[in-house]
């Protein structure tokens, strides 16, 4: 079921050797998860922790969380972050958006791919110097599959590529895609790189935190026939139905009913929700970062700058429970002095 693209041994660490009355830091694992726009959070995430000493030696992402975790991993943060806050606006968006009705996905991607080359070139992961690996989904066995190896970019694609919106990614002999279908936060992935402390970061955690069963539910009296509606509508607002407006009714939704594009929006953040929700029981982080960007929508790149904003202010709250338990992990050398406060 698990698949791993074998690549630098997760042996080494960055940590210091432990010697006769040294400290050793423990080895520190970030694993980053999906949320499209969103995870623009991750970055003010990041700027925190290190900010406050805490420097990841691992890092792993899952779809926009390999996107923030490879440009750190690489060096380019700093450029990421400047082109986030370069989109003021929806049109900046869509000019990177090369929409195709021909192919596997409506998005081919080329655009953004070039954006990432520019900054990250051809870097290769192995070459990296932390530890760096993204989660992606292979189509056809369900695998989840760890890039650990091949360049950063290429990860980073095959990560993000959500079924139906970005086309599949061929890497090896294997179609990649989005990496959220089996590991949306790869706390796993963190661990088996090295990592003893892991501090993860979920996009989702308030998007549905009050979902329930409805048990008993049906249509109600005599409804009025959608089809009937919409054929008296034509006839009396002709315009209104044009090819081209239909297309777009369809797509974004009108009148109530959702379109096409919030529709697959909507169950993929259901999907996320609930398969992040079992992956992170079985295997819990050590620390747990939860930004509250769930009333962000999924292409609100442009406010990037709030976003960083939620990420910091998150990481903020979380800074005191992740400093003690790297403590507890590498207590203080024996005979040292108690701190000023005990």
């Amino acid at each position: 079921m698990l698949e791993i693209l074998k690549g630098r041994s997760a042996n080494g660490s960055n940590g210091e050797k432990v010697g006769l009355g040294a400290t050793r830091r423990p080895v520190i694992g970030l694993a980053l998860g999906g949320g499209a726009a969103r995870g623009f959070a991750h970055i003010g995430i990041l700027r925190t922790l290190i900010a406050n000493g805490i420097v990841p030696d691992v890092v792993v992402g899952t779809s926009i969380g390999a996107v923030v975790g490879g440009a750190y991993a690489a060096g380019q943060l700093d450029t990421l972050e400047e082109w986030g806050r370069s989109l003021q606006g929806v049109r900046n968006i869509l000019g990177y958006l090369d929409i195709r009705l021909n192919g596997s996905g409506l998005i081919g991607g080329e655009k953004l791919a070039t954006r990432l080359e520019e900054a990250i070139g051809q870097t290769l992961i192995e070459d990296l110097s932390v530890k760096f690996a993204t989660v992606a989904t292979e189509v056809r066995t369900g695998h989840e599959i760890w890039l650990t190896r091949g360049r950063v970019v290429d990860a980073m694609r095959a990560s993000y590529a959500l079924p139906g919106i970005f086309s599949p990614i061929l890497i090896g002999d294997r179609w990649l895609v989005d990496g959220t279908l089996v590991n949306p936060v790869p706390v796993s992935a963190a661990r088996a790189l090295g990592a003893e402390i892991v501090i993860a970061a979920n996009l989702s955690s308030d998007i549905f935190t009050h979902s329930t069963t409805i048990y008993s539910h049906g249509a109600k009296p005599d409804p009025v026939a959608p089809a009937a509606e919409e054929a008296t509508a034509k006839r009396r607002f002709p315009r209104f139905f044009s090819p081209e407006k239909t297309m777009k009714r369809e797509f974004f939704g009108g009148g109530g009913r959702p379109g096409i594009s919030s529709v697959m929006v909507d169950a993929f953040n259901i999907m996320q929700d609930r398969i992040t929700r079992a992956r992170l029981a079985g295997d819990p982080p050590d620390m747990l970062i939860t930004p509250r960007v769930g009333h962000f929508g999924w292409f609100d790149f442009h406010r990037a700058e709030d976003l960083i904003a939620h990420g910091s202010r998150a990481a903020e709250r979380a800074l005191e429970s992740i400093q003690e338990a790297i403590e507890v992990l590498a207590p203080a050398p024996a005979g040292s002095a108690p701190k000023a406060d005990e």
